[in-house]
This record gives C-alpha cells, structure tokens and sequence, in this order.
C-alpha cells in the first residue's frame, strides 16, 4: 500500500501536469477570439464559459466533498 508521502508526490505531479495542460488548452482556446479569423456572436461566446464555468464548479465541488455519504436508517 502508497505511504501518504508518495500519494502525496504523486498527487503533486499529476495535479502540476494536469494543471499545466489544462491552462494550455484555456490558451489555445482563447485563440478562437481573434476576430480576423473568426466570426462568433455574444450568444455562442457566453454559451462556451457557462460550460467551462460548470464545469469548473462540479471538479471544484468534487474537492470540498469528494463522496456523497450512502444513505442510511
């Protein structure tokens, strides 16, 4: 069974590299707003972050608490 050391060393360099790739993927993302290359409306702009913002919540949620106890009698 890990030590709590290593499952928090592998915790470290999987959230740093998921982290990373995450804010990689927000930058390239970002690139579709260069409206030289693109056409978008306000709508479709909104309707993007309210799904990266939802999204965000429910992983963020899932830190703060992580299962939902079983239901009991």
């Amino acid at each position: 069974m890990a030590s709590q050391e290593e499952k928090r060393a592998r915790f470290k360099k999987l959230a740093v590299y998921r982290t990373n790739q995450v804010l990689k993927r927000l930058k390239v993302l970002g690139n579709c707003a260069n409206r030289s290359a693109y056409e978008y409306s306000e709508e479709e702009v909104n309707k993007i972050f309210n799904a990266v913002e939802k999204q965000i919540k429910y992983i963020k949620a899932k830190f703060h608490f992580p299962k939902k106890p079983d239901f009991k009698l």
